[in-house]
């Protein structure tokens, strides 16, 4: 017998890249500990048949975040580079759909939403829950989850599966309750269920 997920559930793993992790261009702290929380997810995704989702940011050189272009961020995720590649030791499935962003060098893209197609093919493939881990909590993590909840997704974010820039020492924690408050469910691993 088939195993069907609660509510039509996805996994949405938000820009764990080698960038955003440890010796990265834009290291998050304690990046690299998300990985082991994904691969888990991912796990528990595919024993109930859920599907599993990627975005990337996938700059082109000159994009407007770069602060030789005069953002505020160092040149990072650079399409095609290294860099921009996913973790290696995150496990994504070969049926993994993933969604480019931060691609249009003038835009500024923080939301896995923004620029892409995910919402659409989310919704048509009858999608009404999204469980989201990744990076960075305060940036992208936070405006993917608000996104999602707009675009009329319920929304459970995996504590321990998102670590923060935190660029104030409490972004991160603040990152959470907006989220929550958006209405948004924060969870422990120990305590998500597909």
């Amino acid at each position: 017998m088939e195993v069907l997920c609660m509510k039509k559930t996805a996994l949405f793993i938000i820009d764990v890249q080698n960038d955003f992790c440890e010796n990265g261009a834009l290291a998050v702290p304690d990046g690299n500990a998300v990985v082991p929380v994904c691969n888990r997810l991912i796990q528990m995704a595919a024993e109930r048949g859920c599907p599993v989702l990627a975005s990337r940011d996938w700059h082109p050189a000159n994009h407007c975040s770069f602060k030789d272009c005069g953002g505020s961020w160092p040149m990072h995720c650079v399409a095609g580079q290294d860099g921009a590649e996913f973790h290696p030791d995150l496990q994504l499935p070969v049926d993994v759909m993933v969604f480019n962003k931060g691609t249009d060098a003038n835009a500024e893209a923080y939301s896995a939403f923004d620029g892409t197609q995910a919402a659409g093919v989310l919704h048509d493939a009858g999608i009404e829950r999204l469980i989201i881990c990744g990076l960075a909590t305060d940036y992208c993590v936070k405006a993917s989850v608000l996104d999602a909840l707009q675009a009329g997704f319920d929304v459970l974010v995996v504590s321990d599966g998102c670590r923060a820039v935190n660029v104030n020492p409490d972004d991160g924690e603040k990152a959470f309750a907006e989220m929550e408050a958006a209405g948004a469910t924060i969870l422990p691993l120990a305590k998500v269920e597909f």
